[in-house]
């Protein structure tokens, strides 16, 4: 007899499984936790070093730009990943094993990572852009470049074999990938059904984009290693260009989107209100899995070789990326909330504060969308405004809500302690005076990517030191809690 059984639309596993299940995220979670640590302590330092309150070398700055951008994207790509896993092995039979070799692939990636970058001395950025990496005049070898690529390549190969374990699980539950997207609702072909899992739909939608954009980024990663080592292989660097872009466009977008599941299914149990679907709900899921592949083009508006019908796609899809998800999630949550007499833990403030960070955090990223914008903004700080903001007050919020959900937090009218309101506030505060600093720098005109600033800059990347300071002063209660607290927590009820 199988180990498993649907039970009113719920997967019910052994507890050995469940025990084995529950380890395996918090692995995934504390993993995403410490690296996303380390990567704000970079962060920090590249501000101070922009400040003049610290002094390094160029070539360790571009290294710790590197280390930091793909850490960061690699951090919340696997903590993003352990909250979807978590909540879609309700509704869906998936691997415990599979899941288990994502992490440990991970985990030799970054090594390689790590290796490459500070024994190798790359420093190409986590774009590694054709053809830089083998054009690094003298400041690393290709064998360095080989590695850091290699080491991606293999990341992104777990990725792909846990996203086949989903799919797997995906359709052995509801038969096809559009029933799961609830698309026969959607189109009238069956009546609605309000209790079909959101957590279903977006899990659908991660699988679908993030497959074909791995699958591209390992395109793109095989043709640079050829090149590194048989540089007669020239391919099109516009080409490439494009699939870098598109799979880390799409990677880091669809962390959110996965995240987004904590929030479905966890605002619903502290508010006592179930969160229904609908074909709006439907529709909004449908068209962003078209959007969040499709917009990556307004990256490359100052390439003037893009075709001009793909820049016009990129612009207007930009425009209206957020509304989708954006109306019915945030709707929704507000909604939810609303005279609902919700206790207001930290594990709750997180997760609301995250539909802020989502909606507010795309803002910029419409302006920068557009041409006449873009020109001028987007190789300035602007940029990292941007995601940072939607990262530090969007994602990541999502991702600590959930960790402080599984600690126990907010139950059985447990008060937010001392330290989590300071990590709360000081975290809120910090990441919001990070993502203003370098808007503010942006509309300056101050360039990112430099490791020296002009005298006029300084001042700037100083209060971006110190307010960076205060996101790693919340982000080390943070973690503290976790670490503490999170290896003993039992399953949630």
């Amino acid at each position: 007899m199988s180990s498993t059984a649907v039970v009113n639309r719920k997967i019910e596993y052994s507890e050995s499984e469940n025990r084995n299940a529950l380890i395996a995220v918090k692995a995934h979670l504390i993993l995403g936790l410490a690296v996303l640590l380390l990567m704000m302590l970079a962060g920090l330092t590249m501000r101070a070093v922009q400040g003049t309150w610290l002094e390094i070398g160029a070539d360790l700055f571009y290294q710790i730009m590197t280390v930091h951008g793909v850490g960061v994207v690699g951090a919340a790509g696997i903590g993003s990943t352990g909250v979807l896993w978590y909540f879609l092995r309700q509704y869906v039979r998936l691997s415990n094993t599979i899941f288990w070799i994502n992490f440990f692939v991970f985990v030799a990636g970054v090594v390689m990572l790590l290796g490459s970058i500070f024994l190798g001395g790359y420093g190409g950025a986590w774009t590694f852009l054709y053809p830089l990496p083998g054009k690094s005049m003298g400041v690393w070898s290709t064998g360095a470049a080989a590695v850091f690529q290699l080491a991606l390549l293999i990341i992104g190969t777990g990725f792909l074999i846990l996203y086949l374990d989903m799919g797997r699980g995906i359709l052995a539950s509801f038969g096809s990938l559009s029933k799961a997207l609830g698309l026969p609702q959607l189109f009238g072909r069956v009546p609605v059904d309000t209790t079909h899992p959101p957590t279903v739909v977006a899990g659908t939608m991660v699988l679908i984009v993030n497959f074909l954009g791995i699958a591209a980024g390992a395109v793109v990663l095989v043709m640079g290693l050829i090149n590194l080592y048989n540089p007669e292989f020239q391919p099109d660097a516009l080409l490439m260009k494009n699939l870098i872009y598109f799979f880390g466009h799409v990677f880091i977008n669809a962390t959110i989107y996965a995240s987004v599941t904590a929030v479905y299914e966890l605002l619903p149990r502290y508010t006592g209100r179930p969160w229904k679907t609908s074909k709006v709900f439907y529709a909004a899921w449908f068209a962003i899995v078209f959007m969040v592949m499709a917009v990556y083009p307004h990256h490359l508006m100052m390439d003037f070789p893009m075709p001009r019908w793909a820049l016009i796609v990129g612009q207007v899809l930009s425009f209206g990326s957020g509304i989708p998800v954006l109306v019915v999630t945030g709707y929704g949550a507000l909604m939810i909330v609303y005279r609902s007499g919700i206790q207001w833990s930290t594990t709750t403030k997180l997760l609301f504060l995250s539909m802020f960070g989502w909606a507010a955090g795309v803002i910029p990223a419409i302006l920068d969308a557009m041409v006449t914008v873009n020109r001028v903004f987007h190789n300035t700080m602007w940029v990292p405004g941007h995601f940072h903001f939607y990262l530090l007050l969007g994602l990541l919020p999502m991702m600590f809500g959930f960790i402080y959900h599984l600690t126990g937090e907010g139950r059985q009218g447990e008060q937010p302690k001392a330290a989590d309101n300071l990590g709360f506030y000081a975290y809120l505060i910090g990441a919001f005076l990070t993502s203003m600093v370098f808007l503010a720098s942006g509309a300056n005109s101050i360039p990112r990517r430099w490791a020296t600033h002009m005298a006029e800059w300084v001042t700037f990347a100083q209060v971006g030191t110190v307010a960076a300071a205060l996101v790693v002063l919340g982000m080390l209660v943070f973690t503290f809690r976790a670490l503490f607290s999170l290896p003993k927590a039992a399953e949630p009820r």
